[in-house]
């Protein structure tokens, strides 16, 4: 097999005995991701909700909705939020420039 088969392999080893329970060495790392002001991110950001919601990959709805607090955002697009309410320009800067 090849080195990356190999590598990929002791990897989903690990993970695996990590499931179980199993000390493996391994460090776990929990990181709080606050709930975002999703109105006010995309006012740094100076784009309308049409432009923010397609920057982001999310339906305008969704936006309204988390903007008008009747949904809130989860998982990734949480991180996603929190990253932009950091340095506004980041989706921009990584996957067009």
């Amino acid at each position: 097999m090849s080195e990356a088969f190999d590598s990929i392999r002791q990897g989903l080893g690990e993970a695996l005995a990590h499931a179980q329970g199993k000390d493996i060495g391994a460090r776990a790392h929990n990181v709080a991701v606050p709930l975002p002001d999703v109105a006010a991110i995309r006012g740094r950001a100076g784009l309308s909700q049409r432009d923010f919601a397609r920057s982001i990959g999310v339906p305008i709805g969704t936006l309204q909705g988390w903007e008008q607090g009747r949904r809130r955002p989860n998982g990734p697009a949480r991180v996603l939020l929190a990253l932009i309410a950091k340095q506004p320009t980041i989706v921009q800067d990584e996957l067009i420039g």
